[in-house]
Formats: structure tokens, sequence, C-alpha cells
């Protein structure tokens, strides 16, 4: 069963920060050779001050592998939230591995990053039998969507415990009224999931600049955060970057 304690029952509490490990395997990749390793990166995170690490199992498995997850699974202390879609070959890994949370996310192959969210209007019934099947072997389960209330009383309405607001548009806004109306969706988004039921975490796009105000939204318990932070840890290192973010995130 999934861990209780990672389920945050308190008010006015500032959010747990989840590390996207994916850019740790990204370097990896680059040369096809066995290092850097996403999962003694995921210790350093860990011993840093990260509450959970976040990983990307891909169908083209062009970061995170299958045996990174297994290793991830076996010696992670904290919370274990894997990134996934919804295609029956990730669901049956998911189902096998058991993960602490599964989170729901589109996935193109072509595309650098996640776009976007979830369509859990359209693609409900699809999405529906995966958030059963996961929940059955104690996972919880997490949907990444955009800020759109229909979008999250649909997650609501298939059973979902979760949703992740993407905060993209928030994030790459060019000028300061399409960051504060973005922002506002985000905000306005957050308490109206967690008035009908849902627990409410964020990402995508966060950084040291942006961060402070979404980690202010009293209502968002996780905040999952991985380029930023592999790209600072390159100057500072992993262990820097991860405590400069909890600082910022604290306020």
């Amino acid at each position: 069963m999934p861990r209780i304690s990672q389920i945050r029952q308190g008010k006015n509490l500032m959010p747990r920060l989840g590390v996207n490990i994916d850019h740790i395997a990204t370097l990896r990749q680059a040369r096809r050779e066995s290092f850097p390793d996403p999962v003694k990166a995921a210790r350093i995170c860990e011993l840093s001050g990260a509450d959970s690490i976040v990983c990307h199992l891909r169908a083209d498995r062009r970061h995170i592998n299958d045996n990174d997850l297994k290793r991830l699974k076996k010696s992670l202390r904290v919370k274990l939230n894997l990134e996934m879609s919804t295609i029956p070959e990730i669901i049956q890994i998911a189902l096998k591995t058991r993960p602490d949370q599964a989170t729901l996310v589109p996935e193109k192959r072509c595309e650098l990053t996640t776009e976007g969210g979830l369509d859990v209007l359209r693609y409900r019934k699809k999405i529906a039998k995966a958030v059963e099947a996961l929940q059955k072997k104690g996972i919880i389960v997490n949907l990444f969507i955009d800020p759109d209330k229909d979008q999250i009383k649909a997650s609501k309405d298939i059973g979902a415990d979760y949703i992740e607001l993407h905060t993209g548009k928030y994030a790459n806004a060019k000028c300061p009224r399409l960051c504060k109306e973005e922002f506002n969706r985000i905000k306005d988004s957050a308490f109206y999931g967690k008035s009908i039921g849902l627990g409410v975490n964020a990402g995508h796009g966060l950084d040291y600049k942006n961060v402070s105000p979404i980690a202010k939204i009293p209502v968002i318990e996780d905040l999952n955060i991985g380029f930023s932070i592999i790209a600072a840890s390159v100057f500072v290192g992993l262990g820097e970057a991860i405590k400069q973010m909890c600082n910022i995130i604290n306020g």
C-alpha cells in the first residue's frame, strides 16, 4: 500500500519538493555510458532534502530505463513518483513495480518534453481504466492536467487521487500580464481541485526565479521540478542545487 505519510492532511504547509532525475539519465544516454547513474543521483537528492523522486519511463526509453526503475524502487526511502503514459506495456510495468505514486501524462515520441496536460474529457474511459488498475495495486494516482476546471472535474469523476497542474504556460509567459493571468488560472484551479476533494500538485518549467509564487499557493502539496535543478547542478553540484530550491520553496 502507498505510504500514508505522503498524503498531506494539514493546512498552510509549504509544498514538498519532488526532483525529476530524467536528465541525469539523458546525459548518460548521450554517450551510452553507465554513468552518471540516476540512482546515485536520487540518493544525493534524498540526502539533500528532496521529498520524492520523479522519473518518466517513456515508451522509447530515451532516458530512464526499466532497470533504473527497478533499482529506484528498491533503494529509495522517499516517495517514488513514476510519470507514465497509458499504453498497456507501461501500465503493466507500473503494476509490477508498484511505485508509491503514478503520474499519468500525455506522451509523444517527437516531443522534447511533455507538451500540455492529459485530455481527461476526451480519453475518459481509457484513463479511468488505468486509474482503476493502478489503484487496485495500492498506487496513488496523479493526473497531469492543464489548469482547467472541466479537466479537474473529470479527473475527480474518474476517481483520481491527485491532479498535477501544468505550470508551463505560467513559466514561459513573455510578459507580466500573461504571467499574472496564468498564475491566477493555476491558483483558482488549485483551490477548485482541493474543494472537490482532490490532492493538488504542480509542475513543469518551474525554476529558481518563478517558483516562489506557486509555492505560496497553500493548497499545493508537491512541486515537481527537474530540468532547472539538474542544469544548476552543473555549476553548484546536485546537493547544493536542491538545497537552494528548498530554501526558495520554504520562503
